[in-house]
């Protein structure tokens, strides 16, 4: 996976992902959340937590409407567009999917721990979940 910051979308899996919320819209916010929370999954992969990461960004911008951190000139438009209530209900499963991504059953923390920039992806992490609740 390519990386080139501690940000939510910094990352090749964050990247792809927006274009599929772009296209498809609270499905794939969803669905990006639902694979981490699937009480089957016994590790979550980088490629998962990363788009887990995403989805809670987006959700956090359009139910918050701090559109900030959305670094996309087509999500941000998808995201001015989006009606905050649609995804109210959303904001616990992103905040659980969070906390799944940040366990010990996953692989970001094993892989921003060989990071000089450990503490500033952390830093986000909390930023992010701080807006969701």
């Amino acid at each position: 996976m390519g990386t080139w910051g501690t940000g939510s979308f910094d990352n090749d899996s964050a990247a792809d992902f927006i274009k599929e919320v772009v296209e498809d819209g609270v499905v794939a916010l969803r669905e990006a959340l639902e694979v981490v929370l699937d009480p089957d999954l016994d590790y979550v992969e980088a490629e998962e937590g990363s788009r887990a990461i995403a989805a809670a960004e987006v959700i956090a911008a359009v139910t918050s409407g701090d559109h900030r951190n959305i670094t996309d000139d087509d999500l941000l438009a998808w995201v001015e567009e989006t009606d905050g209530r649609t995804l109210t209900d959303q904001r616990e499963p992103a905040l659980d999917a969070l906390e799944r991504v940040l366990g010990p059953d996953s692989e970001l923390p094993e892989l921003w721990e060989e990071s000089d920039d450990l503490r500033d992806w952390q830093r986000d992490v909390q930023r992010l979940r701080a807006s969701l609740g």
